[in-house]
């Protein structure tokens, strides 16, 4: 099998293509991301249909491409869970066998006031909300008192929300910090996530959020491709994700524009390893928020956005195009829904086919490994890698 010199590995945020068979176990249903988009008459993605997209296996919707130019199929969650850090640590390797920690009614007392005691500051709200509601119905509160607003979601996530005229975002990002030290153990959210917001009512959350996550129990595809002497680049929100370990360059991102204007600027330079990206607006932007419209319109921008890559990259590189959970924009409720996620694989060496149904997004991590030559052993996952690279 030829050895490739970089991969592009794309995560379209919450893009499911159908609810898996455990669906039911999470109140998902007969939920498809895909579909959702689909069905709103909108749906122009020209790029990824070629590349398989309409092919895969239980996509029953669209038109399958009559020979398509790239490796395609899809993968089922092994771990526990539909939430954003379990998805990319499952795809660079790690399977989770518990939930993570949730807090449908809200944090413990004893949390909040250890909380409230390091900061000096008094908590609000402390319920599952959403994060757009949530500055409306208590942003002025908060600008009156200097309060601190405290929410959570179905995800393992503790969330401080603060107006940046009233708390600079750099000491937002301090209480945070104490927020991690804090929620350990059974309370040990896998993120503590600064979400800033500005201006007057009705307020907006600005671009400078920030997640602080769990470090990787165990190494992961990037410890193993930087631990062999490669670039690992992460753009947007991978660096938050994996905690920044295994990581040796990162770029933060506004948007999904922004990401892949950062994302085809690396491609222009000449570098080894891995690429590894999140374009997070399809699940913040749309997904949660139930706008089928804005989700479709985002993937039309992005697959646009794709055919740029596609016709930059080199005879030694791959693209690989997937997601990390569902996000149905058509579904009960505001949360991530369990579903099958899309695997596409482009580059020059790439034989065109149908590699299936994989029982774990785990196999990307080990394709990836397999394909820049780095030792895969350590991790979960089965690569597909020698049945598609020439």
């Amino acid at each position: 099998m030829k050895k490739i010199k970089r991969v592009f590995l794309i995560v379209a945020d919450s893009f499911g293509i159908g609810a898996e068979p455990d669906a039911d176990m999470y109140g998902d249903e007969g939920t498809n991301t895909l579909r959702s988009c689909f069905e709103t008459g909108r749906l122009n993605v020209h790029e990824m249909a070629k590349m398989g997209l309409f092919n895969i296996d239980g996509v029953d919707i669209g038109t399958p491409a009559v020979s398509p130019e790239g490796a395609y199929g899809r993968m089922r969650e092994a771990s526990k869970g539909k939430d954003t850090t379990t998805g990319h640590w499952e795809i660079a390797g790690i399977i989770s066998k518990e939930p993570m920690p949730t807090f449908p009614d809200g944090f413990p007392e004893e949390i909040i006031k250890r909380f409230e005691d390091i900061t000096g500051r008094k908590v609000l709200c402390n319920k599952p909300y959403s994060g757009t509601k949530v500055i409306a119905d208590y942003g002025r509160e908060a600008m009156e008192n200097g309060g601190l607003i405290v929410y959570t979601s179905a995800d393992s996530v503790f969330q401080i929300a603060a107006h940046e005229d009233i708390i600079p975002v750099e000491k937002l990002y301090e209480y945070c910090e104490a927020a991690r030290n804090i929620l350990t153990g059974k309370y040990g959210v896998v993120r503590v996530i600064a979400r800033p917001f500005s201006g007057e009512y009705p307020f907006v959350r600005t671009s400078r959020r920030h997640d602080f996550s769990l470090v990787p129990p165990k190494d992961t595809m990037l410890d193993l491709i930087g631990g062999a002497g490669m670039d690992v680049i992460a753009v947007g929100k991978i660096n938050d994700i994996f905690a920044g370990k295994g990581i040796t360059e990162f770029v933060r991102t506004e948007n999904n524009s922004d990401g892949m204007d950062k994302t085809i600027a690396y491609a222009k330079k000449d570098f080894h390893g891995l690429c590894f990206v999140n374009l997070v607006d399809f699940d913040m932007a749309y997904g949660h928020r139930r706008d089928p419209e804005g989700y479709t319109n985002a993937l039309n921008d992005f697959d646009r956005r794709l055919a740029e890559l596609k016709s930059i990259i080199t005879e030694d590189d791959i693209i690989i195009v997937t997601a990390d959970h569902g996000c149905d924009p058509t579904a009960h409720g505001t949360d991530h829904t369990r579903e099958y996620i899309p695997v596409l694989v482009y580059g020059k060496s790439v034989v065109p086919q149908n590699i299936g149904t994989g029982s774990s997004f785990a196999d990307i991590g080990a394709s990836v490994c397999h394909m820049l030559g780095a030792d895969s052993s350590s991790i979960s996952g089965k690569s597909f890698a020698e049945r598609i690279i020439k």
